[in-house]
This record gives C-alpha cells, sequence and structure tokens, in this order.
C-alpha cells in the first residue's frame, strides 16, 4: 500500500516540481496544510476526477493527492518563474561611484616642501657634511678623558689661573683659622632652641648658584665661622668651589680633579685648607689651597671607590670602601699612592663608611641590603665578619651614619621608604631599633639618592632632602618629630644631599642639575 501511495505521489507531483521554483514548492507544502485541514471523509472527494487509476488509495491519500494538484496548478498560473526572471533582467550590478576630486597635477618647476638641511647631512652651502663617527663613545672619552696620575694644578676652568682675585681666594681660604671643637662639643642647644634658630633660616636669589656640569654627587662646607665656603663634587668628575662672602661671578671656580664622578667630599677636620675628593676613577686626591695643587692620595682602578672615612683623630689614616665589598686602610703620611692594607669585608657592597666619633676602632658600612659595624682590629685579607648586623632593611640601603658627638644613633637611609634610627650607645651583640619614619626615597633614575645625614650642631636631629612640593629639606628628631622643613621660592628642584655647617645655621644642598641652594641665618650674611 506505502508503494502505491509513493508511486502515485511521483507521478502527480513530477511535472510540477520541474516547472516550479524552490518558493514555489515552499508556498505549496504551505497550501497543502490547510486543505488538510478539510474533512477527510467527504464521498464527493473519493470521486475526483483524474484519480480514478488510484482507486486502491485510501480516501484520506486522494484527498492529499489532489490537493497537491490543485495547488501545483495554481502556481503555475501565476507564472512566478517568468516575473522571477523579469526582475533579475530588470535590475543592475551598483556600479561604485566615481570620485569627483580631482587629483592636482604636478608643475614641473614646483618648490617642494622644505627639509631639515641637517637631517640631510648638508650645510648652510649645500656640501655634504662628512660621515658621523662609528664609535660615538669616543666623544665620551674626549670630554672625560683619564687623568695621568700624580699631582695636578689647582686651574679652575670657568677662569683664567692668572687672575689675582683666585689668587687671592687661594690664599685667604688658607689662612682661614681651624675649627674649635669645643662649641660643638659644650654648645648643643635644647630642642626648643634648636628649632627657634632653624627658622631664621631663609633661601634667596643671591644664595643659589650653578657650580658644576651635570648633577651634584656630594657636597662639603668649610667649618668657617668668618666665611661660608661651600664645595660641590659633580658625577662629570668637576668640583666646584663657591665662596658666598663674594658677592659676585668671580666667587664660583670649577676645577677638574676626576674624570669620573666625585662619590665623597671631605674638609680637612684638623686642616680645613685640604679638601679631600674620593671618585669612581679610582684615585682619591687632596686639594690643597696653600699650594694650590691637587695631591694624589691614593689609586686603585681595579677596584672602583665608593666612600672613605678618617680613621684617625688627625686625618693621618683614611679608611676607603669599595663598590665591590673590598676596604683600604690608606696612610697618607707613606710615600706613594697605594694602600697599607686591603681587606675583604662580609659584604657584596659598600655605598658609605662611617667611623665613630669616640671608639674610632669601630665603624659602620651601608651596602645592597646590609648594614654592618666593624671593628678594624678584626679586619684580614681572607674575609672579615661583623661584630653586629642591622637586618631591619628590605631593600637597598644608600647610607649609614653615626650621630657626631657621641656616637650614641645610627641612621640609615632605605630604598623602602623609611628612615631608621638605632641606638648604638652599646656596641654590644646587638643594636635596638627606636624610631621608624615614613619618608619618600624614590628619586628615581636621574635624581641622586637621598641619605640622611646628622647636624653637626645637634646630636639628635638630622637632615634629608625630600619629594615633596613645594621643594623643601626635611630636619627630623631622633624620635621621628619633623622640626623644620626648610623651604622657599627660590627652591625649586629637589637637594638630594645636603649638609649643615659644624657650628653655623647653614645648609648646602645640591641638585641634579649642578645648582647649589644655601639656607642661611640673619647673622650668617
Amino acid at each position: 500500500m506505502k508503494a502505491v501511495s509513493s508511486k502515485a505521489e511521483s507521478l502527480l507531483l513530477k511535472p510540477p516540481v520541474d516547472a516550479y521554483t524552490d518558493s514555489e514548492l515552499r508556498h505549496s507544502s504551505t497550501a497543502e496544510s490547510v486543505t488538510l485541514s478539510v474533512d477527510m471523509g467527504s464521498s464527493d472527494e473519493d470521486s475526483a476526477p483524474g484519480l480514478g487509476d488510484f482507486s486502491e488509495l485510501s480516501p484520506y491519500e486522494r484527498k492529499r493527492l489532489k490537493n497537491i494538484k490543485e495547488n501545483a496548478n495554481f502556481f503555475a498560473s501565476l507564472e512566478l518563474s517568468e516575473s522571477a526572471a523579469r526582475l533579475r533582467g530588470m535590475i543592475k550590478k551598483r556600479q561604485p561611484p566615481e570620485s569627483k576630486r580631482k587629483r592636482p597635477k604636478k608643475k614641473e618647476n614646483e618648490i617642494g616642501c622644505r627639509r631639515s638641511m641637517r637631517l640631510l647631512k648638508v650645510d648652510p652651502l649645500g656640501v655634504s657634511l662628512p660621515a658621523a663617527p662609528t664609535q660615538p663613545m669616543l666623544e665620551e672619552e674626549e670630554e672625560n678623558p683619564l687623568l695621568p696620575p700624580g699631582p695636578l694644578e689647582m686651574i679652575p676652568e670657568n677662569q683664567d689661573d692668572s687672575n689675582e682675585l683666585f689668587r687671592a681666594s687661594l690664599k685667604t681660604w688658607a689662612d682661614m683659622s681651624k675649627t674649635s671643637n669645643e662649641r660643638t662639643k659644650e654648645g648643643l642647644s635644647s630642642i626648643k632652641s634648636y628649632k627657634a634658630n632653624l627658622s631664621g633660616m631663609v633661601i634667596s636669589e643671591a644664595t643659589v648658584r650653578k657650580v658644576t656640569r651635570g648633577a651634584i654627587s656630594s657636597v662639603a662646607l668649610h667649618p668657617s665661622e668668618v666665611r661660608t665656603l661651600v664645595a660641590a663634587g659633580a658625577k662629570s668628575g668637576q668640583i666646584g668651589l663657591w665662596d658666598l662672602t663674594r658677592q659676585c661671578e668671580d666667587g664660583v671656580y670649577v676645577f677638574y680633579p676626576h674624570s669620573q664622578p666625585v662619590s665623597c667630599l671631605y674638609f680637612s677636620p684638623t686642616n680645613p685648607a685640604h679638601l679631600l675628593s674620593l671618585s669612581y676613577d679610582g684615585t682619591l686626591r687632596c686639594g690643597d689651597f696653600s699650594s694650590a695643587v691637587f695631591e694624589e692620595v691614593y689609586r686603585n682602578e681595579g677596584n672602583s671607590p665608593s666612600s672613605f672615612d678618617f680613621l684617625a683623630k688627625d686625618a693621618s689614616t683614611l679608611l676607603v670602601g669599595h663598590w665591590d665589598g673590598h676596604l683600604s686602610l690608606v696612610d697618607r703620611r707613606t710615600p706613594g699612592t697605594s694602600h697599607e692594607k686591603f681587606f675583604n669585608s662580609s659584604m657584596g657592597k659598600i655605598r658609605t663608611v662611617h667611623v665613630h666619633p669616640v671608639s674610632r676602632q669601630y665603624f659602620i658600612t651601608a651596602g645592597l641590603r646590609d648594614v654592618h659595624v666593624y671593628d678594624v682590629r678584626c679586619l684580614n685579607s681572607r674575609g672579615s665578619q661583623p661584630m653586629i648586623s642591622l637586618a631591619e632593611h628590605s631593600k637597598s640601603i644608600a647610607s649609614a651614619y653615626f650621630s657626631p658627638v657621641t656616637g650614641n644613633r645610627v641612621v640609615t637611609t632605605c630604598a623602602d621608604c623609611k628612615l631608621r634610627v638605632f641606638d648604638s650607645s652599646s656596641l654590644s651583640s646587638q643594636i635596638p631599633l627606636l624610631t621608624t619614619i615614613r619618608h619618600n626615597t624614590i628619586t628615581g633614575r636621574w635624581l641622586t639618592r637621598f641619605q640622611a645625614v646628622w647636624d653637626p650642631k645637634q646630636e639628635d636631629c638630622f637632615i634629608v632632602g625630600s619629594m615633596a612640593h613645594p621643594r623643601r629639606v626635611e630636619v627630623f628628631h631622633e624620635t621621628g618629630e619633623s622640626v623644620r622643613s626648610l623651604s622657599g621660592d627660590c627652591l625649586v628642584s629637589v637637594c638630594s644631599l645636603s649638609v649643615m655647617h659644624p657650628t653655623r645655621y647653614v645648609l648646602a644642598g645640591g641638585n641634579s642639575s649642578g645648582r647649589l641652594h644655601v639656607f642661611m641665618s640673619q647673622e650668617s650674611f
């Protein structure tokens, strides 16, 4: 039965399927579903014409075939295929619109756009310039050539060496009286009096001056009580001297005793006419105002030095720290420029070295993440173990210094944005932490790192640079209290390094552009 039904359906559908499209068949199936809803039991439908050959089909199947045939005839009468063909012929493919913008025609004698003759490597006359050197590092070597060993004449770069004013300045600096330590030891004022004196310190245009080329990496103040002489060491290897007593351009003198950054600078505590400077070029020199010569005290080009301090009170022996963790003992009284002893510390890197002001056999070093206290009597060449280690620091340490009079305190500067004060009154197995001060010490790549240093006049106060606005230099008490913020309209940049005068209220700070900023009390002008 199913076979017969399929055959009948194929016979009925074959002619219209060939003639109509798929859309027509979809309409046919829709019409079929509508027609099938008619009553299946109608006797008239059973006797429909054209279905006599399929009398064996059921009434439902005959009704269904009849509906399909009628629907096919209906759609054939609509002539949909012919209409679709005519519409396709009427539709034209859309062409992209032509651009109405006309391109300008190139003129033969038209002048082209201007181009930099410097970038074209042509001079203003149209002659080609010579090719650039293949090794640009040679230019830097010419700017900072290696200086010959031995003494160097103290000749200012920015002025004529035959200048009578410079000769007079050298004589004046050489004749300056030596600093008396009695006032420093016995004249410590109360914190209230100290604050009052700091409030009288001001900065003006007359106390701001550019003294070196490049960033300042070290600062020192001459201990004279009658004149204000500031020394600044630069990353270019220069040393600038500024005598503020002379309010003129001739008060600044620039020298070139080193070929690399000057990392440490001190006036001799026993003879302030001697200015000692340490540089990354491996040399330690002493600028003598009396002889107008930079004498070479120590040379070690194999182990780059980083810091030094006076081991003896008479400044005859020096303790030099190196970047690779070694320590050198230098005696200025012996001839030659080599060290007396060379020690290997337990530190991988040494940034600063500072000798205890009372018990001078002890010294403290700041390294990558370590602060160690050593006994100079226990140093050896195979490896020296520290007496005490300060392990409270989590990041790189910039400096560590004993308090200037008694050495009972240690202040450290760390890259974790904290200043720490330790109790070093008893150099036993441990140095307890007293105070932690939150302070932004992230100076970035182009600024010299901050170093908190004690005020030589005030045993319990220290100074440090600041990244805050307006620009300032901070003074803190050992308890963490902010004593004073020194600022002014003329201080417009960060003073990374600062130093205080040992007896007067004078502060000098250096910035990354080679400028010195000096705060002075009214009595110091």
